[in-house]
């Protein structure tokens, strides 16, 4: 299985003719609120220049009465346009909680901080040249040479060291040093060792730990699907918390994972996700940016009971709403 590797950034704001335009908005955390309402007190409209200070946004977002946080992210770029994705949390809404941050001295080696890097690099380079990341071994691996060069690397290292990995992942008060460890832990050669350092990432305060954490166990899933005389189990209970997080990569990265947990049959998932984050997904499905909307509407498709083929067929003719219609619909008493 290859899954393109997508990198997302604020677009840049460098000089005022070179501010690019707002394109689709995509909102999403309301229950009480509504989109046009916050638009407004933000003062955010497509076709507009983009907003010059996020922060500024944000705070005009958090002035809304019933709206205790809000976050503005851009995706660059549709066209000459910016994607924004505008996520807020209500009082009384949804939340993703995560742990304290741990207050532990362990580090890893400054070569493999260095190597780590370089990496990041190499991997952004390759992916504007169209490179893909291949999970079908267990592992997020891209279609680059260099990137496996490092791969090949953190995989040595990891062998040789996995107690050291562990103990900064769960441990150091250093994000980049956690974040590190979870983008490195995840080469190692015994799945089975990592899943729960893993998903003990997920609930990691810095949202970079959180990331690598889901690249890692999406591949490790991947595998579990395609050898399941390993018995490798990723849980999706902390996925789905995720769906609720104000922060987007949070959520795409879960629901993506998720699409991965329920390629074959998976009911104790669809119904943790029917009783947990069905009117997220079905706010993220709605989404106006089609390739952002797809993995939440797959997995709203599955809650229904649709079958891929017939979600696939709805998705070219644009119908949405069948899917989401039927995944609101009182759950059956016996799932098939």
């Amino acid at each position: 299985m290859v899954r393109p590797f997508v990198l997302l950034a604020m677009a840049p704001v460098i000089a005022a003719a070179q501010v690019p335009k707002v394109g689709d908005i995509n909102v999403y955390g309301l229950r009480h609120q509504t989109a046009d309402k916050l638009l407004k007190a933000a003062s955010i409209e497509s076709g507009a220049p983009l907003p010059p200070s996020k922060g500024d946004v944000e705070d005009k977002l958090e002035t809304v009465p019933g709206v205790v946080a809000a976050r503005l992210e851009a995706v660059c770029c549709d066209g000459d346009r910016a994607i924004l994705f505008v996520g807020i949390e209500e009082r009384g809404g949804a939340h993703f909680e995560t742990r304290p941050a741990p207050t532990g001295i362990a580090v890893l080696p400054d070569d493999v901080l260095k190597d780590y890097r370089e990496y990041l690099s190499v991997v952004q380079r390759a992916a504007q040249r169209g490179a893909a990341e291949d999970y079908s071994m267990g592992e997020p691996r891209m279609s680059d040479a260099a990137a496996r060069t490092f791969e090949e690397r953190f995989a040595t290292f990891v062998a040789e060291n996995l107690d050291q990995v562990r103990e900064v992942l769960r441990n150091s008060s250093d994000a980049e040093q956690r974040a590190v460890a979870a983008g490195t832990i995840g080469f190692a050669a015994k799945k089975d060792q990592v899943i729960n350092d893993l998903q003990y990432a997920l609930q990691d305060p810095d949202e970079s730990v959180r990331g690598n954490a889901v690249r890692s166990l999406k591949a490790i899933a991947v595998l579990a699907q395609k050898r399941p005389e390993l018995g490798l189990r990723v849980s999706p209970t902390w996925f789905v918390a995720m769906l609720n997080s104000l922060v987007l990569s949070d959520r795409q990265q879960a629901a993506e994972a998720l699409v991965i947990l329920t390629d074959k049959s998976n009911p104790g998932a669809l119904d943790l996700m029917r009783e947990r984050a069905l009117p997220a997904l079905i706010e993220m499905a709605r989404w106006k940016t089609l390739r952002y909307a797809l993995p939440s509407f797959l997995l709203v498709g599955r809650i229904a009971g649709i079958s891929d083929t017939e979600l696939h067929a709805q998705w070219q003719k644009g119908d949405r709403e069948t899917a989401i219609r039927l995944a609101s619909a009182p759950a059956p008493k016996t799932r098939k």
